[in-house]
């Protein structure tokens, strides 16, 4: 009887800029495979490495969870090792900033119950050169205290077909439940923190661009139950860019039971 593999849970961040989202892609490189080559060259029997979660082009992660396992015969270091081994394979612009071993029933996407993302705008006539690659620069005047109004709506539970984009394969529900939609500012940055228990394709971008919107005073802030509820992603606002966006944190229950009839967890927002 084969000994059972070592699971190990690592936390990642990324730029993406230079990557065309977390999934490996048939057509340019996924931050997931850059992931994989260098922990095979530690552990060439390695399997695939699961995320919590896809993010597309462009987005970034602050701390994205995923789990691999090893064969144990490969496994000769301790966890708190695994980070300086494996960075010296990896980019500069992905690193893995710690690791663990985690019960072998541990799945990074299936016992995940929530996540926050924050968005960065940079609201000001000139592009900050240090946020160039990293916010969404709007040179309107923005209506913070209108936003703030909006973002109030989104929260709780709703159907968010309005909010999101047709990912390209049936989903079972549209139906998330917001539990923080905040708007924050401090001088000419604007920052959007919104978690929930699940994001849907480019939810969080259509969000953010919405809310900007009505920054812009192009959109009533009284209007967003009635976008929530006509399901319609005509009734909403603008698609915010990916620049901005980062995956913040992910929050795991202790013992919740995997599920692998989850729906897939799309990318951006998600």
């Amino acid at each position: 009887m084969n000994p059972s593999p070592v699971r190990l849970r690592l936390e990642i961040a990324y730029d993406g800029t230079a990557y065309q989202g977390w999934q490996t892609q048939k057509v340019g490189t996924g931050v997931q495979s850059v992931v994989e080559t260098a922990l095979r060259i530690l552990f060439p029997g390695a399997g695939p490495l699961h995320g919590c979660s896809r993010t597309d082009t462009g987005v970034h992660a602050r701390s994205l969870v995923a789990h691999v396992d090893v064969p144990p015969a490969e496994w000769r270091m301790p966890a708190r090792k695994l980070v300086l081994a494996l960075n010296a394979h990896l980019p500069e612009d992905v690193r893995l900033i710690s690791a663990r071993r985690a019960a072998p029933h541990f799945h990074a996407r299936f016992h995940t119950a929530g996540k926050q993302y924050r968005y960065f705008i940079w609201n000001h006539p000139a592009l900050h050169p240090l946020h160039r690659h990293h916010a969404w620069h709007v040179t309107r005047p923005l209506d913070v205290p209108a936003m703030k109004e909006a973002a109030r709506h989104l929260v709780g539970r709703h159907d968010f077909a309005a909010f999101t984009v047709n990912p390209g394969y049936a989903r079972t529900s549209t139906i998330r439940t917001i539990t923080r939609c905040e708007v924050q500012r401090r001088g000419s940055a604007i920052t959007v923190i919104i978690e929930g228990d699940g994001f849907l394709y480019r939810m969080c971008r259509s969000i953010v661009g919405t809310l900007a919107q009505v920054g812009m005073g192009k959109i009533d802030a009284g209007s967003l139950p009635d976008q929530i509820a006509s399901r319609d992603r005509r009734e909403s606002g603008m698609t915010a860019p990916a620049l901005g966006l980062v995956l913040w944190s992910v929050r795991y229950q202790p013992g919740r039971p995997a599920s692998e009839s989850a729906e897939p967890d799309p990318t951006d927002g998600e």
